[in-house]
């Protein structure tokens, strides 16, 4: 009697913070986890070796170069033979205020910013869907922000670049719901990550902090989990969803 293969899900930026969190709860769950990194292979190495099960395997890549995306998918199609779902997780955040950065780097941080959080999932989301809709299916899920509805004072590109991420997700759930491919998003608020860090610990944390009624910011832990499900086992019904992971920080 053959049973049915462990499912292969291809998440990106997961050498720390929420990414590593999203593939340690795939793990658990079951799932070969294809861990993308984009840089820091010592971190994705230590990622990789807390996975439970086996299966697992390191891919690197720049998600903000198309010609990388395409080796990436390609990679790991040929891998596993299989991509079940994609993670859209790997993002940038810069300092872009309007009143401080100079024209030179509003241009850089904009197209930086744009070509790694939405340029460059659209472009994998592309790549897995067509490898999808041979199979007879498959689900993406976008890690997006609040930042996305409430914007982001010194961050406008990468405010923006959530707002397009979670539109390009939505549309592609209405375009590919017949073909049982499946889009999801998750928008964290505040999360205790490495990439927060001195938000959470500098001068303005207490009013972080306030903003939140549960009386500290979400985990990684949480947002993990939460991704992991809508990965792996989440009903049909909530494709186009956008789950507000936020603690209440931000209603809409």
């Amino acid at each position: 009697m053959s049973s049915t293969p462990s499912p292969v899900v291809l998440v990106t930026g997961a050498s720390r913070g929420i990414g590593r969190a999203i593939a340690l709860h795939l793990s658990r769950r079951g799932a070969r986890v294809a861990l993308h990194y984009g840089s820091n292979e010592a971190a994705a190495r230590e990622s990789f070796a807390a996975l439970a099960g086996t299966g697992h395997a390191l891919f690197r890549a720049d998600v903000a170069d198309p010609a990388a995306c395409e080796r990436l998918v390609r990679d790991v199609i040929a891998h596993y033979g299989r991509l079940d779902a994609l993670v859209n997780n790997a993002g940038i955040a810069e300092d872009d205020s309007i009143k401080t950065a100079s024209y030179a780097d509003w241009q850089r941080v904009w197209r930086r910013t744009l070509d790694t959080n939405l340029v460059g999932p659209a472009n994998l989301s592309y790549l897995a869907v067509q490898h999808f809709l041979g199979r007879g299916g498959g689900r993406i899920v976008n890690i997006t922000s609040r930042a996305a509805y409430r914007g982001e004072l010194t961050a406008q590109s990468y405010a923006a670049s959530k707002a397009g991420l979670n539109i390009t997700g939505q549309s592609l759930a209405r375009a590919l719901g017949a073909d049982n491919i499946l889009v999801f998003a998750v928008a964290p608020g505040w999360i205790d990550t490495e990439m927060a860090a001195s938000a959470l610990t500098g001068p303005g944390a207490k009013d972080v902090l306030a903003q939140h009624p549960l009386g500290r910011v979400g985990t990684a832990d949480e947002i993990g989990a939460t991704a992991a499900w809508l990965a792996l086992e989440a009903p049909a019904n909530l494709t186009g969803c956008v789950i507000d992971a936020n603690g209440a920080s931000y209603l809409r």
